[in-house]
């Protein structure tokens, strides 16, 4: 029950809830849409919605929890997490459902954050990179399996079914991870100005801006992909599960190279992913005509999804751990963070351009933030490699492990230079 497998796939299940919980609405928009007699764009700024309440509560629920043990923050942000789910189930309006979705995004950031710190300290230094992408693939797992059979239980039966089958999977989670997990100590400082010195380093703040971009390119078609396969692509209803599915299976095959950049320079490669991007991104306006094509187009973004997760959350560790000790649980939910402002800024301007230009100009719309993605990752990278260059010789450690039912650092330690 304790082993390193066992507790790494609990951590992946965490994430795999909180994917499902968070994407459902992409599955349902449309269900959703004829429940509530609301046009699919208004049901589609709760994506927006979601997204902007997660990134602004994570950062300063991170300063309230620093008091308290990693363990009983996460067991207790699970149960309103479930309790939300809860409510989106019984949501007998429209407006209902809006105040269960925020409840829900108050405290999915500080979830996986924490699900982040636990990968980070259950983990030997060399397994760091393989756990991290791992617990970003539990929401490309949640993609695969828990978006297409969320649709198709509310095309089947009723979307409140779906929020259901989210909450009893949640609660089975929780089961296994307070059954699995060691009580962790407290974080290092309990200051919001003391963790905020790390979003002044500019490695720090371009990385996030990154994050940022990069989720805004993606969001601004995925928000609205259900339409794109059915209106634009012209493929059916009933086929819908099944593509979603193999977007899903693309989304995980992202997160998987992702764990392998991050352990090969994966940051340095990143304008090049930006510069694919962009040209799949405005080869999207001729989807009506090419529809075979025009799948493989939408699938070959799905692998470019989530590249730069590992790479910059393994980043933001570093940086951390050798730099801001302090900001150690911060650092594990910028990634997060940013992420859900760029969801939050890309399904809105998605929104803007569907209702006034319609589905066609989504691609050339989402290929501005990956134009914009390529020039932060070429000054992030310029900006590595300066600090780098002016702090030659001095010695860190890296803590390669972490006794954690003792509570403390192990003895093993590797040193190196900068």
């Amino acid at each position: 029950m304790r082993s390193f497998k066992f507790r790494a796939t609990v951590l992946i299940l965490i994430a795999f809830v909180l994917g499902c919980s968070e994407f459902i609405v992409v599955g349902i928009l449309n269900d959703l849409a004829h429940q509530f007699d609301k046009s699919v764009t208004t049901v589609g700024y709760l994506v927006t919605i979601f997204a902007f309440v997660y990134a602004f509560s994570t950062p300063i629920l991170t300063a309230l929890i620093a008091k308290f043990r990693y363990f009983w923050s996460l067991f207790w942000f699970m149960i309103i997490f479930i309790l939300s789910n809860l409510m989106s189930f019984i949501a007998p309006n429209y407006n209902f459902l809006i105040v269960s979705r925020i409840m829900t995004a108050l405290v999915s950031g500080i979830i996986i954050s924490l699900a982040l710190i636990f990968a980070n300290l259950i983990a030997p230094l060399e397994k760091r990179a393989w756990l991290v992408s791992w617990v970003f693939s539990g929401f490309s797992i949640a993609s695969v399996f828990g978006v297409p059979l969320s649709t198709w239980i509310s095309t089947t039966f009723n979307w409140r079914i779906a929020f259901a089958v989210i909450t009893i999977a949640s609660i089975m989670t929780l089961i296994l991870f307070t059954f699995s997990m060691p009580k962790t100590p407290v974080a290092k400082s309990s200051k919001l100005l003391e963790q905020l010195t790390l979003v002044r380093d500019s490695r720090i703040w371009l990385g996030s801006l990154l994050v940022m971009l990069s989720a805004s390119g993606i969001y601004v078609f995925y928000t609205y992909l259900r339409p794109i396969l059915t209106t634009e692509l012209g493929f059916s209803t009933d086929s819908l599960s099944i593509l979603l599915f193999v977007f899903g299976l693309m989304s995980i095959i992202s997160n998987q190279a992702s764990g392998y950049l991050a352990e090969n320079d994966g940051l340095l490669r990143m304008p090049l992913v930006y510069s694919c991007q962009v040209i799949l991104f405005i080869l999207m306006i001729f989807l009506p005509y090419v529809k075979w094509l025009g799948l493989l187009l939408i699938l070959l973004l799905g692998i470019t999804m989530y590249l730069l997760n590992a790479p910059v959350q393994v980043h933001f560790f570093s940086v951390a751990e050798k730099e801001y000790p302090q900001s150690l649980v911060l650092s594990s939910s910028l990634n997060s963070i940013f992420f859900n402002f760029g969801i939050s800024l890309g399904s809105a301007t998605g929104g803007i351009l569907v209702t006034n230009h319609g589905l066609a100009v989504i691609g050339p719309g989402a290929s501005g933030f990956a134009l914009l993605a390529i020039i932060t990752a070429i000054l992030l990278n310029r900006e590595i490699k300066r600090h780098n260059r002016i702090k030659p010789g001095i010695t860190v450690e890296v803590d390669e492990g972490y006794d954690i039912n003792q509570g403390n650092m192990s003895d093993s330690k590797l040193n190196g230079k900068v």
